[in-house]
C-alpha cells in the first residue's frame, strides 16, 4: 500500500495535474484512490481506461512466470522515476531481508525463472550454491545473492539483452497491482470512506500520502472498538461531536481539512466562474 500511494499519488499530481485526491484504506489488505477533480469526474470510460493503462505494468495470466516486461531501450520517464525514487530502495532496503527473498531454494528459483537466458540463470545459481558452503550469515545471504545477480546480469557480453532484467525483477516484487476493471468503468460500486469492512470490522479511514510510511493497518479502529469508546464516555446530546471523543477523531479531521474543504472550495469557484461566464455571454449578446 505504501509503494502504491507513493508512486500513484506523485504521478496523478505531476503527470496528470490532479489535486483533489483521497487515499482510503480498504479495511483489509488494499487501498482505494478517489480522484475527485471536476475534469476527472467527467471522464468517459475510454478516458479512464487510458489513464489506468498508463499505470499498468503487470500483464499476463495468473500462471505466467513473467508478468513484467519492460520493453524499449530506456524506461518511460514515469517508470524510471518510480524505480529510482521508490521501488529500488524499498526492494533493497526492506523487502530483501524482511521477506527473505533469497533465503530458500524455492524462493531463489522463482527469481531465476524471471531470467530469460537459461545459461545465465544457471551461472547465477552456481554462485548462490557457493554461498551455501561459505560463512555468509542468513542476514547477509539475501543482499549477497542480490548483488551477485545484479553483477551477472548487468556486466559481460551475455548481459547485452539482460540489463533490463534487474529492473523487471524489482518491479515484479514491488510495483502495485491495480484493479483495472474497477478503475476503467463507472458502473462499479466504490467503497466510501469510513464504511466498515464486513470481515475485519475495521473502518475504512483516509490515509495521508505524505505520511503513508507510518500508517499501521493493525491500529485502525474497529466498529466494536468505537462503540466501546462511546459507551465508556457516554453519548452527547449533539451527535455531530461524538466522533471527537473516539479514536476516529484524527481521521475525520484529516478528511475534512485536507480533502473535503479544498474540494468544496474548488467546486464553489468552478460554479462561480461558470456563472460569471454565462452572465458575460448574456451581456455580450445584448450589446448589439
Amino acid at each position: 500500500m505504501t509503494i502504491a500511494i507513493k508512486i500513484l499519488d506523485t504521478s496523478l499530481r505531476d503527470d496528470f495535474g490532479f489535486s483533489h485526491i483521497l487515499w482510503v484504506y480498504s479495511g483489509r489488505r488494499g487501498v482505494h484512490c478517489w480522484v475527485c477533480d471536476s475534469r476527472a469526474r467527467k471522464l468517459s470510460n475510454e478516458q479512464r481506461a487510458a489513464i489506468a493503462d498508463y499505470f499498468r505494468v503487470y500483464k499476463g495470466g495468473e500462471n505466467a512466470l513473467k508478468k513484467v516486461s519492460l520493453a524499449g531501450p530506456v524506461l518511460h520517464p514515469f517508470l524510471a522515476r518510480s524505480y529510482m525514487d521508490v521501488l529500488k530502495t524499498f526492494f533493497e532496503d526492506r523487502l530483501l531481508l524482511n521477506q527473505q527473498l533469497f533465503a530458500s531454494e524455492e524462493r531463489c528459483r522463482k527469481i531465476l525463472d524471471l531470467i530469460p537466458d537459461e545459461s545465465v540463470a544457471s551461472e547465477v545459481h552456481d554462485k548462490w550454491q557457493g554461498n551455501r558452503r561459505s560463512s555468509i550469515s542468513k542476514e547477509d545471504v539475501n543482499a549477497t545473492r542480490w548483488e551477485q545477480l545484479k553483477m551477472t546480469l548487468q556486466s559481460g557480453k551475455k548481459a547485452q539483452g539482460l540489463r533490463r532484467c534487474v529492473e523487471e525483477i524489482v518491479f515484479s516484487y514491488t510495483y502495485p497491482r491495480l484493479d483495472m476493471e474497477v478503475s476503467k468503468h463507472m458502473n462499479h460500486l466504490l467503497k466510501a470512506p469510513f464504511c466498515i469492512h464486513p470481515k475485519t470490522g475495521r473502518v475504512c479511514v483516509p490515509i495521508d500520502p505524505s505520511n503513508c510510511d507510518d500508517f499501521d493497518p493493525a491500529a485502525v479502529p474497529t466498529l466494536s472498538q468505537l462503540l466501546g469508546e462511546l459507551n465508556a464516555t457516554g453519548f452527547q446530546t449533539d451527535p455531530e461531536n461524538n466522533w471527537e471523543r473516539t479514536s476516529l477523531g484524527k481521521s475525520i479531521s484529516f478528511f475534512r481539512t485536507s480533502f473535503l474543504h479544498p474540494l468544496l472550495k474548488a467546486c464553489k469557484e468552478e460554479l462561480e466562474s461558470a456563472y460569471s461566464a454565462k452572465l458575460q455571454q448574456s451581456k455580450n449578446s445584448l450589446d448589439w
